[in-house]
């Protein structure tokens, strides 16, 4: 009898033993959660040839916001949809912002169309899409000077409708609007308030709609320093981000992690036959 109990305390210790095991892999600190390990470790000339951020190339849907300035302003307020002459000759700019979103300010804005153009005062229909900005403010002035103006003037070329979204494993998934016209896969997974601790770092895709209809798909990885260096590190405007779960928050939410399920199951199956064989022993005494 003494043997079988010693018996019974070995069984259990063992399957103690196995339980603190399973529970250890459950516990176990995630991994690769690093964003960009050993960035630093990238040559610095290597990286200044990556940090050119290319001009935003203008798509159908595009919202413009376009300036023509001049030393004469009665001059060019014609070609400003903002602008008016007053019978005495003065002029008038109404009020038009980036912050101000009211239907009469959009009024005030080019629309890409369909087609690629905007309707521009005077010159007409201008062809954009698949353009830069600095190649679309070349075009106009072109037109207008010196046929219309006798001053060389500036064209400034805004984007007013520059964003990114972020979906999937994120904390504030969303659409998120950029007044400056640039940025990166870092800043955008901050501005969605960074990674779930059960988004995928090493498979997030990247949807963009390129300004001839086209779309591309890329799968960029944040445990790779070599992200930075990459042409799809800095975005364009109506990029999409997806950060995909893991392959734990894709087994469900509610679902026990495997190491925690052979824990129980081991100290419960253990204890339940250690359990029977004290009570066949108490009822031989």
């Amino acid at each position: 009898m003494a043997n079988l109990k010693k018996l019974i305390i070995r069984s259990m210790a063992a399957a103690a033993l196995t339980a603190t095991m399973a529970l250890a892999t459950a516990c176990s600190a995630p991994k690769k959660v690093v964003y960009l390990p050993d960035a630093e470790q990238i040559p610095a000339e290597v990286l200044r040839q990556s940090q050119t951020v290319a001009d935003p190339v203008l798509a159908p849907g595009d919202l413009l916001n376009i300036r023509v300035m001049s030393s004469d302003i009665q001059a060019v307020a014609p070609f400003n949809r903002d602008m008016f002459v007053n019978p005495d000759g003065s002029v008038t700019i109404s009020s038009n912002n980036s912050s101000n979103t009211s239907k009469e300010a959009m009024t005030n804005y080019y629309l890409v169309s369909n087609a690629g153009t905007i309707d521009f005062p005077i010159i007409g229909s201008i062809d954009v899409a698949g353009k830069t900005k600095s190649e679309v403010a070349q075009i106009i002035r072109s037109d207008i000077y010196p046929k219309y103006v006798k001053v060389e003037p500036t064209v400034e070329v805004r984007l007013m409708n520059f964003r990114v979204t972020v979906l999937g494993a994120v904390k504030n998934p969303g659409q998120f609007s950029v007044s400056n016209e640039r940025v990166n896969l870092l800043e955008a997974i901050a501005m969605a308030g960074d990674l779930d601790i059960r988004g995928e770092r090493e498979n997030i895709l990247l949807y963009r709609t390129n300004a001839d209809g086209t779309r591309e798909v890329h799968r960029l990885n944040l445990n790779d320093r070599n992200t930075l260096l990459s042409p799809y590190f800095n975005l364009y405007q109506n990029d999409i981000i997806y950060v995909q779960p893991n392959e734990s928050a894709r087994q469900g939410a509610w679902q026990m992690h495997q190491g925690w399920t052979t824990a129980l199951s081991v100290v419960g199956g253990a204890s339940a036959v250690a359990a029977l064989i004290v009570s066949i022993i108490n009822i031989s005494k």
